[in-house]
């Protein structure tokens, strides 16, 4: 008979162990995530059209809904070798404190310069840059994480990076644009005076803070408006979500490693790429009829779109310019309230997790801003990490899970991923602590009003 091993506060992958492969959910869903349309034409977008937003090798995988595995080329894995495998821990002193007979573990990513898990794609989207011979790359961020991340991965492959970073980020977050910088990456507030675009979303949005849909939208008119540069996306594509998978790789290995099998794996959503990695392999064991498992993916209640959006073809930016993606949205032109969890304000969701959701596979849920830092702060006491907002979205309703588990008496497992850290999010703590921050629901109205305006896709 097999004895399970005694586990360890923090569970570590050998070197050995690190996936040599990212995983491709799509090639192992019967139903496939719809296509991206070109947004003149309204047909599927083909590889040449992507290509000229995107690196070629990058609209390859965003296409790519058959191989189920993609070699991680060498040069990205020794870059990998830095800070993976990433651990994942045994939150003993949150069970603990929660009095719970749960088992909680949480996958920490914060363990690199960028603070978060955007390296992982960002390396390999600088490195396809770089192998295409571009001069460099331009893109947006929210609470800027993916604009740090991209900054250390083109410094790295010395590349240009331009960023458009959300402006009430950009202003609540001013340590993390000056870590951008010292990368060498330009950082402007979105929206701006320097597009057609950002002019445009201000005349008709006097004095906003923006929206990742908004810096998305400048940061493909830079791209497309010079030479030798091409967009690259922190989130919502698949091709980000195929790079996160080495999360949910490096979380299986572990977890069977020690002989644990998870009930349920939380994980925050906004665009939806660090959910989508986490819960790949998992989800792709589920579809293949070797295990079942609960999924849940938290939103903030400000940006609702998997709960309170419709599912249909929405362009992926305000300006309307990007591909036409079928996922759950709230409309392209809705802007968000300004919360701190920066990251997670983005309108729709990723068209592979949109899917899973629609098919019942996925569950999603909501929380409040003060919810949410409330479990944050309780989280930093106990377990000695300060949480990224984003990330404290997975704790209160993993925290909320084992609670229930308390009531019940059940002895479930579960799993939430940890995507970064809240060091540079001390504005936000500090609101928090001042007993000063707030919550904001949108009315049923104004999602209303936005999605009034989706485009009309036969």
């Amino acid at each position: 008979m097999s004895v399970q091993k005694e586990i360890p506060y923090k569970i570590y992958l050998e070197e050995s162990e690190m996936p040599t492969a990212w995983y491709n959910l799509r090639a192992d869903m019967q139903k496939k995530p719809a296509p991206m349309l070109n947004p003149q034409t309204h047909q599927p977008a083909t590889l040449d059209e992507l290509s000229e937003v995107f690196c070629r090798e990058l609209a390859e995988q965003e296409l790519n809904v058959t191989d189920p595995y993609i070699p991680i080329p060498e040069e990205i894995r020794s870059f990998y070798k830095m800070y993976r495998p990433a651990p994942l821990v045994r939150a003993y002193c949150l069970e603990k404190y929660l009095d719970t007979p749960a088992h909680i573990y949480y996958k920490f990513e914060g363990n690199n310069t960028s603070g978060s898990h955007k390296l992982n794609s960002a390396i390999a989207q600088a490195y396809y840059a770089k192998k295409q011979g571009l001069k460099g790359v331009t893109t947006e961020t929210g609470a800027g994480q993916w604009g740090t991340a991209l900054s250390m991965a083109c410094s790295y492959f010395d590349l240009d990076c331009k960023v458009f970073m959300v402006k009430v980020s950009y202003e609540q977050k001013p340590f993390r644009r000056e870590v951008m910088r010292t990368y060498g990456a330009s950082v402007t507030p979105s929206p701006s005076e320097t597009t057609a675009i950002g002019r445009k979303i201000l005349e008709a949005h006097p004095g906003t803070g923006g929206s990742l849909g908004c810096a998305v939208s400048e940061a493909v008119e830079c791209a497309t408006s010079t030479e030798g540069y091409r967009y690259v996306l922190g989130s919502v594509l698949n091709q980000v979500t195929l790079h996160q998978s080495v999360i949910g790789l490096e979380t299986k290995a572990a977890l069977d490693k020690y002989g644990v099998k998870a009930d349920i794996i939380i994980g925050c959503a906004g665009g939806g790429s660090n959910l989508g990695g986490l819960i790949a392999p998992f989800v792709g064991e589920q579809l293949r009829g070797e295990a079942n498992y609960r999924f849940i993916a938290v939103e903030p209640a400000s940006c609702p779109s998997l709960t309170r959006g419709k599912y249909a073809y929405d362009y992926c930016d305000t300006g309307m310019i990007c591909p036409l993606a079928k996922m759950y949205t709230l409309g392209c032109d809705y802007i968000p309230a300004p919360n701190h969890a920066g990251g997670l304000r983005y309108h729709g969701m990723n068209s592979m997790l949109s899917e899973l959701y629609d098919q019942g596979i996925m569950e999603a849920t909501t929380v409040k801003q003060t919810e949410v830092f409330q479990a944050a702060v309780e989280f930093a006491r106990v377990e000695g990490i300060l949480p990224a907002p984003e990330s404290s979205h997975a704790i209160r309703v993993a925290m909320d899970e084992a609670l229930k588990c308390k009531e019940t008496g059940e002895k479930k497992t579960i799993v939430f991923g940890l995507t970064g850290t809240g060091y540079f999010d001390m504005y936000a703590y500090e609101k928090h602590n001042n007993g000063t921050l707030t919550d904001y629901i949108p009315t049923d109205e104004e999602i209303a009003a936005a999605l009034a305006k989706l485009p009309e896709v036969e």
